[in-house]
């Protein structure tokens, strides 16, 4: 039975409607009984008055009322931010404000906010689903199994052991030729089961992986299929994405091969989003067991039936590699099953134990353009960053809202009118 695509609004736009104040009309002087009266020169202060008066009559005579419009100028960059051990791969906790320092564009930064929030977690975990991912799997199960358990597995794993009622939330979404919200955000462990039993009991219906096009519907949202768990009977709804979404602490797990069809989304766009939205991206590779153990009967590039070739899963470890790194994130290249609780641990590990950081945007920054941030750390207090030492996970770029681009890449134009 094929996956039925379906989606489901978990959060409404409230809408605040702007009103304008009418200018108040002048009252007319009074006179004092006499006809034929010479007017009298106004000042210099009383013409100035009646000249703003005017002209504010006039601005508000043309405005254009825009209902349900309102504009909210964000002044602070916010950065998650996990220090980890470079030789143990231990995760640092107990550190304080000025343990840390905040540079952009090599230019240090005050920190104006520091806090080690509390642990709860919310997480949208994006699973790869297709008949590709069949095949790729079958390398692990063989004929015991059906391939796609290789992508069950995590998301299994996960909900089961980390997502803790009633603090964490998770959401399970399944792609194929488009992506399709299993279940929204809940805290509900049938729920979270009844979801994974519907990846169980179903067979992927299609071959497609658009991997950029589910990326780009998770993180910003848009309109698609209703969520499968509801039942709904409307065919399509608006999905608000994770960068919407009010948490303390959320993130991505995408559990996929990294190899993309023809998504029409392209990867820069994908790579631009990401860069922009600042939620972390923890990917879980699939196809490195399929690879290794076929890699001598694949040519060098994808053939006449589509079946990908060497360069192929290359390219797609790259991208899985970039996009984690660019988010904030972790790359896990699998290559065993048995590895699957040991990197969903680690995800666990690096979500609960974040310290969040901020710092005031003092100085005009252009809608669009890229600034590299980068965050060090002195563990002990002595005055020198331990860069040799440590490893600090953050986002790497900060972009101001606006400057967007369409699917090519290209600067969008605005509409007239």
């Amino acid at each position: 039975m094929p996956l039925v695509a379906l989606l489901w609004v978990f959060t409404g736009i409230s809408l605040t409607v702007v009103a304008q104040s009418k200018p108040q009309r002048v009252d007319p002087a009074t006179d004092n009984g006499k006809r034929n009266q010479r007017p009298t020169p106004l000042s210099p202060e009383e013409q100035k008055k009646l000249d703003d008066q005017k002209r504010q009559a006039e601005i508000e005579k043309n405005a254009i009322q825009e209902d349900g419009v309102e504009r909210v100028d964000t002044n602070i960059v916010n950065l998650d931010v996990v220090v980890v051990n470079k030789k143990t791969g231990a995760i640092v906790t107990g550190l304080k404000k000025e343990n840390f320092a905040i540079f952009e564009d090599g230019k240090q930064q005050p920190i104006s906010n520091f806090s080690t929030p509390e642990s709860p977690i919310t997480v949208t975990l994006l699973v790869e689903y297709s008949k590709w991912t069949e095949l790729f799997g079958s390398a692990a199960g063989g004929r015991f199994e059906p391939g796609a358990y290789e992508v069950i597995k995590p998301v299994a794993y996960f909900v089961s052991k980390f997502i803790k009622a009633p603090n964490d939330y998770a959401s399970i979404v399944a792609f194929d030729i488009r992506p399709t919200p299993i279940t929204d955000f809940t805290n509900d462990p049938q729920r979270l089961q009844s979801s994974v039993n519907i990846l169980l009991r179903n067979t992927p219906a299609f071959r497609e992986n658009n991997l950029w096009d589910a990326l780009k519907f998770t993180l910003v949202g848009g309109k698609g299929d209703t969520v499968v768990l509801d039942d709904s009977k409307e065919k399509s709804a608006e999905y608000s994405g994770m960068t919407d979404l009010k948490a303390p602490r959320k993130a991505i797990i995408l559990v996929a091969s990294g190899i993309d069809t023809f998504s029409r989304t392209n990867y820069d766009a994908v790579r631009r989003l990401i860069q922009e939205a600042g939620v972390p991206i923890y990917a879980i590779s699939t196809g490195n067991l399929f690879y290794k153990k076929y890699e001598p009967f694949l040519s060098d590039t994808g053939g006449i039936t589509g079946m990908p070739g060497r360069l192929d899963f290359l390219q797609a470890q790259n991208a899985m590699n970039t996009i984690a790194k660019e988010s904030g994130g972790m790359h896990f290249p699998m290559t065993f099953e048995g590895e699957i609780p040991g990197y969903l641990q680690s995800i666990n590990a690096l979500l609960r134990n974040q310290y969040s950081l901020s710092y005031d945007l003092n100085e005009v920054h252009n809608p669009g353009q890229k600034y590299k941030i980068q965050v060090k750390v002195d563990i002990d207090g002595d005055g020198v960053y331990d860069d040799k030492q440590y490893i600090v996970q953050t986002r790497p770029y900060y972009i101001p809202p606006g400057g967007e681009k369409d699917s090519k890449g290209k600067d969008k134009k605005k509409k007239k009118g």
